[in-house]
């Protein structure tokens, strides 16, 4: 009777984790094996044959002058993302909760739209924004500098990058204002009030109670935020520089879908595929071991 409990109970578990896992291995294990299977050969993407050519895929890899700017241009975004989105998702998170404002279901919902907005949208938005002759950013330094500014901010190679930040900053920061604001949530309020008895000030209060207890969302923020810079910055890249001017726009991703779809390479496509995976564990297990704390209990 015991037995036919069990294997009931199991087979009950298994029929939601094998289509999980099944839907995973589909898009996720075989598209990566695929990858770096493809990774050594000469293919198209296209033609029939496919021509093993070992390693010389990686070979061009480490001779081409496009992929040291690209991961450069990957890790300025990584930098600046994880600073700026942190200070401010975690500013906004604070103030919601520890203020206590009246407004604060409102200000939640604006700060998280630009989550809810598609990036195609976000790019094309911010693209408006810089339009040199028509956009707001020029209309506005114009209302101060007492003549027409036609600075063109995605079609100048020192500004295209700085210029992709607020986009992508503006873009991740509810998110992980949520994330931030449920950590804090989870803390008990008397530890809050003791350190006021103590004459702990808000500042005492976050450094000493807020940030150590909330450390391991506040690293798992900061690791999700490199994974999915490193992995998807392409998409802002793709609809507002197209990788120019001169290369200067150039991430990993971007230059992946360049080759593989718009070039026809697509086994070099797939070697910038794997040098994309190798970069993403390799940051997160350095940033594991940098970002590592005590666990605090409450």
């Amino acid at each position: 009777m015991k037995k036919n409990k069990l294997w009931k109970r199991n087979l009950f578990i298994a029929s939601f984790l094998l289509p999980t896992f099944a839907i995973f291995c589909l898009f996720t294990i075989y598209p990566l094996f695929r990858g770096l299977y493809l990774s050594f050969f000469d293919w198209s993407g296209g033609s029939e044959s496919m021509n093993f050519i070992g390693i010389d895929n990686y070979r061009q890899l480490f001779s081409d002058e496009i992929i040291p700017k690209a991961i450069s241009n990957d890790y300025f975004l990584i930098f600046w993302k994880v600073i700026l989105i942190m200070l401010f998702a975690t500013f906004f998170a604070v103030s919601l909760t520890r203020l206590k404002l009246k407004e604060y279901g409102f200000y939640r919902v604006v700060f998280f739209f630009p989550n809810i907005i598609s990036v195609a949208v976000i790019g094309v938005l911010w693209s408006f924004i810089y339009n040199p002759r028509l956009g707001f950013l020029n209309a506005f330094i114009s209302l101060f500098t007492g003549k027409p500014v036609e600075t063109n901010w995605l079609g100048d190679s020192n500004l295209a990058m700085w210029s992709l930040l607020p986009p992508s900053v503006w873009a991740g920061i509810g998110f992980y204002m949520l994330l931030i604001i449920a950590s804090i949530l989870g803390i008990p309020s008397s530890l809050y009030e003791a350190a006021s008895i103590d004459g702990a000030g808000q500042w005492q209060q976050f450094t000493k109670i807020t940030l150590p207890l909330i450390w391991e969302q506040f690293k798992t923020s900061i690791i999700h935020i490199v994974i999915t810079t490193l992995n998807g910055s392409f998409i802002i890249v793709k609809l507002m520089t197209d990788g120019g001017p001169d290369n200067q726009t150039q991430v990993l991703g971007y230059y992946l879908y360049q080759m593989g779809f718009k070039q026809f390479h697509l086994s070099y496509g797939a070697t910038i595929g794997v040098l994309i995976l190798l970069l993403s564990l390799i940051t997160t297990l350095i940033l594991q071991r940098i970002l590592h704390r005590e666990s605090i209990e409450m």
